[in-house]
């Protein structure tokens, strides 16, 4: 019998390079910090995991891994009462904008949840390798052997000022013939169905006309907008009656759980979140006040791909619409959302993916999206295995704090100030129009 007791855990922060794409904070880094999580077993069976690698996650990381040896990877639940013996400098986090994620507040709560994510996700994963079992057959089994993902769109820049950054050949894309350019690439290369436009970057009129020009080029597929609550209430119902029956839903138009309930009433448009729902104790209100009808859910935000299935649970109850949100991750954090959402019955949107703007990666086999959807793997635990030399290299960068040290924190706003003649930018207060 296999035994399953953790003996070492390794915490492996990197910098992956990021393109100069747009949002209502600002831009993002020429690179971006994640954080790779590996816990070993007594027999030698080692599992994935991927989060955010922020500082102020990594110093709750740190002293929660030294936490786990002792610890069964089959002890699941166990993880989140390891996760309370660790403090949290409520100061530093408390009512801070996490620009990484643009979440609404972030909170210690929220932070340990974002941190016992990847745990969970390695164990499972070394589980599931222990056992020959899949991820999903250990949530319970699969209901799709394939996952579908959206085009994620954004405003972006040809390349990050001044040379920083790695190139690519995308070109810019700041007005509407730039984004339906882009969609144009995104179906050519991948086979997407859907269109999700990150907005806030541009007056309400500009982002209306990259929509409509969305919809004429592509009739009849579904399209998102989100601004990232950079709209007043006003500002959103009157997009809103703008652009009726061309969007699928309109995502966090309005900044918090009582701006978007006004929107709601006065719209038939569906309202999706993962900035004012991204906890448990958030639904309530939410959905007692019909503010969303749609949910992104985040196993990251949710603290792992058991409590995103509660979730979905919850949403089904009350009739809300599910989907899936997505930050600026790898391969492990994609192969996590997929075997948890080919275990969701009601996932009722095809979901969000940075995935296709990374050109850098810590598996050995890339992801492809084919028709837009990914195959669900059935190969024991997550399915992937790690690039060592991948790993070491972006962990390299990570070490240089010379010449990287100012990107080990994701700070949208301060990427803006850095860039050519931006040095007074600041984050705009919400909402924005």
């Amino acid at each position: 019998m296999a035994d399953l007791t953790i003996t070492d855990v390794r915490l492996t922060p990197v910098l992956i390079s990021d393109p100069p794409l747009l949002n209502v904070q600002g831009v993002h880094q020429p690179y971006t910090p994640r954080l790779v999580v590996e816990v070993v077993t007594a027999d030698g069976t080692t599992g994935v995991g991927e989060t955010y690698g922020d500082t102020k996650y990594l110093e709750l990381a740190r002293p929660y891994a030294e936490l786990l040896p002792g610890h069964s990877v089959a002890d699941l639940n166990g993880l989140h009462t390891l996760a309370q013996q660790v403090g949290v400098d409520d100061a530093r986090v408390e009512h801070a904008i996490d620009v990484g994620g643009l979440r609404g507040v972030q909170t210690a709560d929220k932070l340990r949840l974002s941190v016992v994510s990847a745990f969970e996700v390695a164990c499972l994963d070394a589980l599931g390798k222990a056992y020959g079992l899949p991820v999903h057959a250990l949530l319970g089994g699969k209901v799709r052997d394939h996952v579908e993902y959206s085009a994620y769109l954004f405003y972006r820049w040809a390349a990050h000022p001044g040379g920083a950054g790695e190139s690519d050949d995308w070109g810019a894309a700041l007005d509407p013939a730039g984004i339906v350019a882009q969609a144009r690439r995104f179906v050519r290369d991948h086979g997407f169905r859907s269109f999700k436009l990150k907005g806030g970057v541009f007056a309400p009129e500009q982002e209306i006309a990259a929509v409509r020009a969305l919809a004429e080029a592509f009739p009849g597929q579904p399209l998102r907008l989100d601004p990232n609550g950079a709209w007043s209430p006003g500002t959103s119902l009157r997009v809103a009656k703008e652009l009726e029956g061309l969007l699928e839903y309109l995502e966090d138009p309005a900044p918090g759980t009582s701006a978007m309930a006004e929107v709601s009433a006065g719209t038939d448009v569906p309202l999706a979140t993962n900035m004012c729902v991204t906890t448990f104790p958030e639904i309530r209100q939410a959905f007692l006040t019909d503010a969303v009808q749609v949910v992104l859910c985040d196993h990251h935000y949710w603290g792992g791909l058991r409590n995103t299935r509660e979730l979905a649970a919850v949403c089904r109850t009350f009739g809300v619409g599910l989907s899936m949100h997505s930050n600026t991750h790898m391969g492990i954090s994609l192969a996590a959302m997929t075997q948890v959402a080919a275990t969701v019955t009601d996932l009722d949107h095809s979901c969000d993916s940075h995935y296709p703007w990374q050109t850098e990666d810590v598996i050995t086999r890339r992801h492809t999206f084919e028709d837009g959807r990914l195959e669900v793997s059935d190969a024991p635990g997550l399915g992937i295995d790690l690039d060592r030399e991948a790993l070491d290299r972006l962990h390299r960068r990570w070490l240089d704090e010379a010449a990287y040290g100012a990107m080990r924190d994701r700070d949208d706003a301060a990427a803006m100030r850095r860039a050519e003649g931006r040095e007074d930018w600041t984050a705009p207060a919400l909402p924005r129009w």
